[in-house]
């Protein structure tokens, strides 16, 4: 008779057990939460795909959720804490909230807005330039922010002190190279050089200054400031190779060198960079080789010149002078000049027919020819013309 007892009593306690682990059981699910809300992108837009990050910081906890195509995020079954909540775009931290408590009761909506963030981080950006953070800015910042703004407030008053060093030597570097004072110009931007290697157009004055002052030197000093000149026009065109004015006035440096392979190879690549030009730039080799007697060359770089451009008039006309430099005379004193001279000169002209040249090239054909125009008309029309023997 005492088994049924003692079964009985068995029972009672397994249901007591039971009981307890019910109550248990129902007081952790009652220490739960959740956290919701919207992300805005930077258009104003719901963010889809934003990665929302939630770090418990009490208790190390981490849990993370995408947005869905509305911007909506939601994480449940968190326990009670405190965390901070970060929203991250393409793997970086656009924007977060720190210290957020949950509680019991209804999710927690914790939204984010990037495109007002970024106005506000833009705001204190120039505030903290400028020196003019209010009070209530100064308290949204996390250390980490105070501490990345004043090094950025740092770098940049360091920035803008070099930048005006660096103007200010090279405004008085263009201020003697205008005046032809190159010893000054050459010295200030030597120094500007220095400030800051990576300016193109520092080195491109530079190298203009050293060509000026060889212009007033002779001999190994004028060499030694078209070395100089070289040299720098080399790094303006590493800096800037698609800069035609740079290869031509390293063309035109070269050609006083008598580097006229090397001129014309800088003058190929100024017209291939800038082709409408290109006559421009042969004609500027072939008057400085006129003006350092050589004539053949000349002659040579001025027909590239008519080629890129046949109605490039003065190029027609310094081609026919090369060209009559090397007529020939037969024993009866007639004048033989080169072929292409008396086309060269009939289409100076016809662009020109009352230009600088024009008695020029007029006295020139009625020596060759023995006669000449009268009338020559605009390069677009048809010319017509007559001749008359003299």
């Amino acid at each position: 008779m005492q088994a049924p007892k003692i079964i009985a009593k068995t029972r009672t306690v397994a249901l007591l057990v039971f009981s307890f682990l019910l109550l248990a059981t129902g007081t952790s699910w009652a220490q739960i939460t959740a956290i919701e809300g919207q992300v805005k992108g930077p258009d104003g837009g719901p963010l889809k795909g934003a990665l929302v990050k939630i770090d418990r910081k009490d208790i190390k906890g981490h849990y993370q959720v995408k947005t869905d195509k509305k911007g909506h995020y939601y994480y449940g079954g968190l326990p009670l804490g405190t965390y901070k909540i970060t929203v991250a775009v393409d793997g970086k931290d656009a924007d977060s909230m720190d210290n957020v408590k949950t509680s019991l009761g209804d999710p927690l909506e914790m939204n984010f807005d990037l495109h007002q963030e970024a106005a506000r981080q833009q705001a204190l950006q120039q505030a903290a330039q400028t020196g003019t953070l209010t009070k209530e800015q100064e308290r949204s910042l996390t250390p980490e922010q105070k501490a990345a703004l004043e090094k950025q407030a740092k770098e940049q008053s360091a920035a803008l002190a070099k930048n005006k060093a660096l103007n200010d030597a090279f405004n008085e570097g263009m201020t003697d190279l205008n005046a032809k004072n190159y010893d000054g110009a050459t010295q200030a931007f030597e120094k500007a050089s220095q400030m800051d290697p990576a300016q193109h157009v520092v080195w491109a004055h530079l190298a203009d200054a050293y060509v000026g002052m060889a212009g007033t030197k002779t001999g190994a000093d004028q060499q030694a400031a078209l070395d100089k000149a070289t040299a720098a026009f080399q790094k303006a065109i590493a800096l800037k190779p698609d800069d035609p004015a740079y290869h031509n006035n390293y063309a035109l440096a070269l050609a006083k060198e008598k580097k006229f392979p090397e001129a014309q190879a800088e003058l190929e690549k100024a017209a291939q960079v800038d082709p409408t030009n290109a006559a421009k730039y042969y004609f500027n080799l072939g008057a400085v080789l006129v003006n350092t007697g050589h004539s053949d060359q000349a002659a040579d770089v001025f027909k590239k010149a008519i080629d890129a451009n046949p109605n490039y008039a003065a190029a027609q006309y310094q081609y026919a002078l090369c060209l009559i430099s090397k007529a020939t005379t037969t024993p009866d004193g007639k004048v033989v000049p080169p072929a292409g001279t008396v086309e060269a000169l009939q289409k100076y002209l016809q662009l020109e027919p009352n230009g600088a040249y024009a008695e020029s090239a007029k006295g020139m054909l009625q020596t060759i020819t023995g006669q000449v125009s009268t009338q020559y008309h605009n390069p677009n029309e048809q010319p017509a013309k007559k001749s008359r023997k003299k």
